[in-house]
């Protein structure tokens, strides 16, 4: 699960026979279902190459794992240092180092900011790689055995999408509602340039999304079809590239900006309950979505950050997002 970078992990034709029917370790997990440190150890376990026995228990203060004959019962931190030792691939426990210009002064909400860049980025990269497939095969062979019929790839790219462009929209509105009001109050003008970027894409996503429709109703291989596909892609191109400038340019020029403002500490925790307040979708049902493109560290990182602003319902909903489907 998600977007594994450096990932030691095989395709299936690399995979040996013998591999594949070797069972996977099992894992026990006790601990209370609405702790928050129960919700993390499960995250974590969910991206290791294990099978889970999740035991909930009221009895339990800390999560406790039983491995063999391992018994680790400690912080979140402690048991995932063990998993990692474990389970080194992938790593989940935090990297310990700083991030660019980042570190342990950072705002949480800069942070957040930052890794939604980077998830964002990942799924564009992989819609445009997707559409460069479609384009050369031209509706005239079939790819991905799971994506069935051109038409019926055509259905899951237009979800795949829709639910990029709803990620990209509230990312965008989070900014323009929160941050950038917090920054223009402390120097007016600072975030035209952002804001008319946003302004910008608009249209192009948009037109992405009218490219799609227009492909799912024509005929696959016809030259009129070809010629749609080749004008997704170079919307998709065009696309990938703004957000690709826009995300640096804030993270070179505007996110820095929040450490030398006057918030304190309670305030910026306020700052960020309004951040995810202002993305319900991507933190509800587009959660397992938008986690996808960060790699296990990064989603560790991200759902740490953003659990201890949530209320538990909120915290479990995404919770069971990521590890029950």
């Amino acid at each position: 699960m998600g977007n594994c970078f450096g990932s030691t992990n095989k395709s299936a034709a690399e995979i040996a026979p013998s591999e594949l029917m070797k069972p996977a370790p099992v894992v026990k997990l006790y601990g209370h279902p609405d702790s928050f440190a129960t919700s993390h150890v499960r995250l974590a376990l969910s991206y290791k190459p294990v099978t889970l026995q999740f035991v909930p228990s009221d009895a339990q203060e800390n999560p406790t794992i039983m491995y063999r004959n391992d018994v680790v019962t400690g912080s979140v931190e402690e048991i995932l240092r063990y998993l990692d030792s474990k389970f080194p691939d992938p790593p989940v426990a935090a990297a310990g180092s700083v991030w660019g210009w980042c570190g342990e002064k950072t705002p949480a909400v800069v942070w957040v900011v930052m890794l939604q860049h980077r998830s964002m980025s990942w799924h564009l990269e992989r819609m445009e790689k997707w559409a460069e497939d479609m384009e050369a095969r031209g509706g005239n062979a079939r790819g991905d055995p799971s994506m069935g019929s051109p038409r019926m790839e055509v259905k899951k790219f237009a979800k795949s999408y829709s639910q990029l462009q709803q990620v990209l929209l509230e990312h965008a509105q989070m900014e323009e509602k929160v941050m950038f009001q917090i920054l223009e109050s402390a120097d007016r003008g600072l975030c035209k340039s952002a804001n008319e970027d946003h302004a910008r894409d608009l249209p192009i996503m948009n037109g992405i999304k009218e490219e799609i429709k227009i492909i799912g109703v024509m005929n696959a291989g016809s030259p009129d079809y070809q010629e749609a596909l080749a004008r997704l892609l170079s919307r998709l191109k065009k696309l990938k590239e703004n957000c690709k400038q826009h995300f640096e340019e804030e993270e070179r020029e505007l996110l820095p900006l929040m450490e030398a403002t006057d918030l304190n500490k309670v305030q910026h925790e306020k700052v960020l309950q309004q951040s995810l307040d202002a993305m319900r979708e991507t933190h509800s049902h587009l959660f397992r979505f938008f986690m996808e493109g960060l790699c296990p560290q990064d989603g560790m990182h991200y759902f740490g950050l953003i659990k201890r602003y949530c209320d538990n319902v909120r915290a479990s909903l995404m919770l069971h997002m990521m590890v029950d489907q």
